[in-house]
């Protein structure tokens, strides 16, 4: 849309976030009952008036979710992705409970660009499964050391446990005979949600960008749930264990 006043063109940001809400939904249909039990469990470790890191935040679902539930917390949201960051910007402009900073999370030195030196919660959802193990495990260091003591870790995604094959083939077959009756209702996939991205006016840059940093997609080693849990501990993490799962996809606490 163009503005009548300044003639700029802008973006319809609620819009967008309906869009990649539901385009996310169609991998994964329990999405929003997960990040209620990550705020449960904010809310049951450290408090209602949270400082928090939205780590890989793309376009903020957690922020958005965390302010609406707790309007005293305030967020720090970390991403590379240009695209997502320009939606997320767009979302929150004039909010002061809201900060993003652009970092890469395989830089060693990505926390210097933080605002503060730690955290009450880091959470993530959905994105932390495109690193290999070494990496992931580099970051879980690091995030330790951002975690104040009695704060908490969150890192929800898909966790996949090699030793049940069975049971996994099984899970992915109902999964995506469900996604593939959503397809043919209409619902957008990570590809054709890309591809608006791309022809919209403000958007279409920062995805061009976005392509030239990630291509098309990446997956990392997506090691199991008692992989997850023994890394952090190593790292540093008192205790660490799921608190949610679903057959594909698992809610991960650690507390400092």
């Amino acid at each position: 849309m163009t503005d009548a006043g300044t003639g700029t063109t802008t973006a319809d940001w609620a819009a967008w976030q309906e869009s990649w809400d539901r385009q996310q939904e169609w991998y994964m249909p329990d999405r929003e009952e997960r990040l209620r039990v990550m705020l449960d469990m904010v809310e049951a470790v450290v408090g209602s008036s949270p400082r928090v890191l939205d780590l890989a935040c793309g376009t903020g679902t957690i922020t958005a979710r965390l302010l609406a539930r707790f309007p005293d917390a305030t967020s720090t949201g970390v991403d590379l992705d240009p695209a997502l960051l320009t939606i997320a910007e767009g979302t929150f402009a004039g909010d002061p409970r809201v900060t993003f900073v652009t970092a890469d999370l395989k830089d060693p030195h990505w926390p210097a660009g933080l605002p503060h030196d730690s955290y009450d919660a880091v959470l993530t959802a959905t994105a932390l499964h495109w690193l290999h193990n070494e990496p992931l495990a580099d970051l879980y260091g690091q995030v330790a050391g951002l975690v104040r003591d009695g704060g908490v870790f969150m890192n929800a995604d898909r966790m996949i446990d090699g030793t049940t094959p069975g049971i996994n083939a099984a899970e992915r077959a109902l999964r995506h005979a469900g996604m593939d009756r959503a397809k043919r209702d209409g619902v957008l996939d990570w590809a054709e949600w890309w591809q608006l991205a791309a022809e919209d006016p403000v958007l279409a840059e920062p995805t061009a960008r976005r392509f030239e940093i990630y291509g098309e997609h990446a997956d990392g080693d997506m090691p199991s749930a008692a992989w997850h849990a023994r890394v952090l501990r190593e790292k540093g993490f008192a205790e660490a264990r799921p608190v949610w799962c679903s057959p594909s996809d698992t809610l991960l606490l650690a507390l400092r």
